[in-house]
C-alpha cells in the first residue's frame, strides 16, 4: 500500500494540513495512521483498499491528529491514565543516567540504540525504585537497601558530589564530543 501514488499523495496532503494547523508530526507516524485507517475502511465496507481511497479526507485526518495532540498536551481527553512527574532538576540518579550516556556511547562503539535502551532501562528502574515506598508487592525485594528512596538519593549524592553539572546542556554536550561521538540531525 505504501508504494502507491494514492498513499504518497495522502501522506503529503495530510502533512500539509497538519503544517497549516501549526503541527509538525513525523511522516512515519502519519503514514502509520493513514495505512491503519484506509485498511479499516476497506475491511468495514468489504471493499478493496484501492476503492477505500475515495473515502480518505486529509483535512479530517489532520483535524483528528491535531485534536489528539491538543488533548495530550493539555493532559485532557477521556483517557484517565496519568503522566509520571519529572524528577527535580537536582535529582542525583537522573544526573548519573545523563552522565553515563557519553561513556555508554564509547563502550557500545556508538550504537545509539544500545545507549537509548540503557537510558530507558535505568530510568525505568529509577522510577520504580522511587515508587517502591508505596508498592506493597515490592516488600523484601530489594534486600538490605529497603525502600528508602531518600536514603538511596543520599548515597548516590555522596558518590557523585558534583551532580548539578550534568544538568548543564553544554557540559553534557562537551562530554559527548569528548567521547568521540555526536548526534546530528539529518
Amino acid at each position: 500500500m505504501r508504494n502507491t501514488k494514492a498513499f504518497k499523495e495522502a501522506t503529503a496532503e495530510t502533512l500539509a494540513e497538519l503544517a497549516r494547523r501549526g503541527l509538525s508530526v513525523r511522516p512515519g507516524t502519519v503514514e502509520d495512521v493513514i495505512e491503519e485507517r484506509v485498511t479499516a475502511v476497506a475491511q468495514q465496507l468489504g471493499i478493496q483498499v484501492r476503492s477505500a481511497w475515495t473515502y480518505f479526507n486529509a483535512a479530517a485526518l489532520a483535524d483528528a491528529i491535531a485534536k489528539q495532540y491538543r488533548e495530550a498536551g493539555e493532559g485532557g481527553g477521556d483517557d484517565p491514565v496519568g503522566q509520571a512527574p519529572m524528577p527535580p532538576v537536582d535529582n542525583p540518579e537522573l544526573a548519573l543516567i545523563l552522565a553515563g550516556v557519553p561513556d555508554m556511547l564509547v563502550e557500545s562503539g556508538g550504537d545509539l540504540y544500545n545507549v537509548i535502551l540503557n537510558v530507558a532501562v535505568n530510568a525505568w528502574m529509577a522510577g520504580h525504585i522511587h515508587g517502591e515506598d508505596g508498592c506493597e508487592g515490592c516488600e523484601g525485594a530489594r534486600g538490605d537497601a529497603g525502600h528508602d528512596w531518600s536514603a538511596r538519593m543520599a548515597t548516590i549524592t555522596s558518590l557523585r558530589p558534583d551532580i548539578t553539572r550534568w544538568f548543564d546542556r553544554s557540559v553534557w554536550t562537551d562530554a559527548l564530543h569528548d567521547s568521540g561521538f555526536s548526534v546530528e540531525r539529518r
